[in-house]
């Protein structure tokens, strides 16, 4: 017997998460671990909850996540996508809530790529009159 699942995709920078609301107590499991153990800091906590806190959805599901690339950051928002996008899934009523919010948006701002003759993005080689 296969239980209720919603699923959705978040990305974020070069992160990608994966995530699957299944209906439960409110126990988040991101990458096979726990999620307090995956994001250690209040903030990036914070940042992955808010869909769930904005909507008072938090209690309702078990949030089963795979997250992939990146750093920390960009994995905590590519969460927070997928957690919204999932929501959404679960309930369309849920998604002027969270639009107004800005939580439907992707950020689309990725790291500027390196120039040929240059130090970096924009950065120049120090530059010798003689």
């Amino acid at each position: 017997m296969a239980s209720i699942e919603y699923y959705a995709t978040g990305r974020r920078k070069t992160s990608a998460a994966r995530v699957f609301l299944r209906p439960g107590k409110g126990l988040i499991t991101v990458n096979h671990r726990e999620f307090s153990a995956y994001f250690p800091t209040d903030a990036m906590q914070t940042q992955v909850r808010r869909p769930l806190l904005l909507t008072e959805t938090g209690e309702k599901f078990d949030i089963l996540a795979t997250v992939a690339g990146g750093g920390v950051n960009g994995q905590a928002g590519a969460l927070r996508l997928g957690i919204a996008r999932a929501l959404v899934e679960f309930n369309a009523e849920l998604r002027p809530q969270l639009k107004k919010d800005g939580l439907l948006t992707s950020d689309a701002r990725v790291k500027e790529r390196k120039k040929y003759g240059m130090a970096g993005a924009r950065k120049r080689f120090q530059f010798s009159k003689r």
